[in-house]
């Protein structure tokens, strides 16, 4: 397997930012969140960053042309010469399409979609839970991490406060959203051949692991 090319695929809160940044150690692989991607060619100020901005100054989503377009300027890089991992893109059937025809062209294809599942009631008590200082950002979580003094950051002494989009009820509607267009890409990838699947309830450490001998299996299966 020359390559791994990947995608994380999991709702809000399934731990997708701790596993992508371990394979991008682990692997030597670009890990590409296409939310920071789109605003790092805005402040750089590319032709496809000035794109973006336009529909992002109005608050509109940017369309899956000018993201696909970036994400490929980033896998035609030389980091990327080895594979990448995409976190935040393709969420619907649509992207999926288009980001293969484009992979396509490129005579490149996916190795994996990792999915990494969390019900539901879990993700709303990881993410309702987490406390933020006002100051410098620090996270806490009330049940799993939290501060020494209630509602005070332990580093800067700054009060601690619910981002809004921690809050249940939105969490609960993101959440919803998810299930209603991301994660129909599970059976997407799935009748490809391509979707692994991943307890997030697990350690962290555990996930990893699993990932690891996962793509290590697939790397072994190429060869033989």
């Amino acid at each position: 397997m020359s390559e791994l090319n990947l995608i994380l695929l999991g709702p809000p809160g399934a731990g997708k930012g701790t596993q992508g940044e371990r394979l991008s150690e682990d692997f030597g692989l670009p890990y590409v969140v296409t939310g920071n991607l789109l605003r790092e060619a805005v402040r750089d100020g590319t032709d496809l960053g000035h794109k973006a901005e336009k529909y992002m100054k109005e608050g509109e989503l940017v369309p899956d042309e000018v993201v696909v377009e970036v994400i490929l300027e980033r896998v035609q890089s030389d980091e990327a010469r080895d594979g990448f991992l995409l976190d935040g893109f393709p969420r619907t059937i649509p992207q999926a399409e288009a980001l293969g025809e484009a992979l396509g062209v490129l005579e490149r294809e996916l190795t994996a979609v990792l999915a990494i599942e969390v019900p539901d009631d879990e993700v709303v008590r990881r993410l309702s839970g987490r406390r933020t200082c006002v100051k410098a950002g620090h996270v806490y979580h009330l049940e799993f991490d939290p501060p020494k003094r209630e509602g005070i950051c332990d580093q800067d002494g700054s009060r601690l406060v619910q981002r809004e989009d921690d809050r249940e009820d939105v969490v609960r509607k993101r959440l919803r959203e998810y299930h209603d267009k991301t994660a129909r890409l599970a059976s997407y990838y799935e009748e490809r051949g391509l979707l692994r699947r991943f307890d997030g309830c697990r350690p962290p450490a555990e996930v990893n692991d699993h990932i690891r001998a996962t793509l290590a299996t697939l790397r072994l299966e190429e060869r033989l």
